[in-house]
C-alpha cells in the first residue's frame, strides 16, 4: 500500500527563508483497514508480544460484566493494543539500544485528572521474541468504543513540517501575516486568505494532519507548553500523534493522491479508518526524552 501527500502549494522557505532551520521530518502513517499480523506495523493490530512477559494492565479498579456468564468483575483492566511500529518501516523512531520495535497500549477509559486514556509504551528487540503470545487477555471494561481501534495496516510516508505560528518568533509571525509579502513573492495563495494569510501557512504549509511520527505539535487547543523530562529535565520531543481525523474536509490539499476519489464519497470512512476519537475529536500526542528513550514518556491532548 502506498499513500502520497500532494506537494505543498507554496515552497514556504523560498518566501520566508527564516523557516528553513525549523524544518522537521515527520512520517505520516496513513492507517487503512486491513488484517495486520504481529509481524506488521499496524494500528489496532496484534502485537509481537513475548509469551513469557506479563501483559500490561491499567492499575485503576474497573467494573465490567462478562457477556458470556453475566457475572460482574472488578479489578485492573488489561490494556488494549493501539499501535505497533517497526523501525524498518518508521526510521524516525529513536529506540534504545538494539530495540527495533515500538508498541503502544492504553486503557479505553478517560481517567482523572486529565480525562484521557492512560498509555503504556514499550521498546523491544524483535530478535529476542522467539515465542509470541497467541491470545492476549481480553479487555473487560471499555468506557468508550471510540478508544477501541479497528485493525489497520500502514503506508508510512516521510514529509517535512514547520512549527505552528504560535511557536514562531514574533517577527516571523508578523511576516506570515503580511499579505503584501505573499503577493510580492509570486506565491499562488487563494485570495480568500488575504485578511489572514498566516492561516494559509497554518492550514496548508505547517503540519500534516492525521497519525504521524515526529514532526511538530498540533497546537491550537492550548497555547504551546514545553514538556520536560521528569528524570533529566530535558525538553521532550513529539514521538507519536494519534489523530481523530486523517484530514479536515476544509483542507483537502492534505488528502493523499491515492485517496482523492474515495475521500469525496460521503461516509467512506477513510477519513478515520481506525475509528478513534480523542476527547471528542482532538489529538493525543506522545512525547519522549531526546536524551534517553528509557526515561518515562508523557502525553498531551491537543
Amino acid at each position: 500500500m502506498r499513500r502520497t501527500t500532494p506537494p505543498r502549494p507554496v515552497d514556504v522557505t523560498a518566501v520566508f527563508p527564516d523557516l528553513a532551520p525549523l524544518a522537521r521530518p515527520a512520517i505520516r502513517l496513513h492507517p487503512r483497514p486491513g488484517s495486520p499480523t504481529p509481524h506488521d506495523s499496524s494500528v489496532g493490530g496484534p502485537l509481537l508480544w513475548p509469551a513469557d512477559e506479563p501483559w500490561p494492565h491499567c492499575p485503576e479498579l474497573h467494573e465490567w460484566q462478562d457477556p458470556r456468564t453475566d457475572e460482574w468483575h472488578e479489578g485492573p483492566n488489561p490494556m488494549l493494543p493501539v499501535a505497533q511500529l517497526y523501525l524498518r518501516d518508521v526510521p524516525l523512531l529513536r529506540p534504545p539500544g538494539q530495540a527495533d520495535l515500538f508498541q503502544l497500549l492504553w486503557c479505553p477509559f478517560e481517567h482523572e485528572p486529565d480525562y484521557k486514556p492512560p498509555t503504556a509504551l514499550f521498546w523491544r528487540s524483535t530478535a529476542e521474541v522467539t515465542d509470541v503470545l497467541a491470545a492476549p487477555p481480553e479487555t473487560g471494561a471499555v468506557e468508550y468504543e471510540e478508544y477501541v481501534p479497528e485493525p489497520c495496516v500502514l503506508a508510512p510516508e516521510r514529509i517535512t513540517e514547520y512549527p505552528k505560528p504560535q511557536q514562531l518568533s514574533r517577527e516571523l509571525q508578523q511576516q506570515l501575516g503580511d499579505w503584501s509579502r505573499w503577493q510580492a513573492s509570486g506565491a499562488r495563495v487563494d485570495s480568500s486568505y488575504a485578511p489572514y494569510p498566516d492561516s494559509f501557512y497554518s492550514d496548508e504549509l505547517s503540519i500534516a494532519p492525521g497519525w504521524k511520527v515526529g514532526g511538530w505539535a498540533p497546537w491550537g487547543l492550548t497555547d504551546p507548553v514545553a514538556r520536560f523530562c521528569a528524570v533529566c529535565d530535558a525538553e521532550m520531543v513529539p514521538l507519536l500523534t494519534i489523530a481523530s481525523k486523517e484530514w479536515h474536509y476544509r483542507h483537502p490539499g492534505w488528502v493523499p493522491a491515492e485517496d482523492r476519489a474515495i475521500a469525496s464519497e460521503p461516509h467512506s470512512g477513510v477519513v478515520n479508518s481506525p475509528g478513534i476519537q480523542i476527547s471528542g475529536g482532538n489529538h493525543l500526542q506522545l512525547y519522549v526524552c531526546p536524551q534517553s528513550p528509557d526515561h518515562p514518556h508523557t502525553d498531551l491532548i491537543q
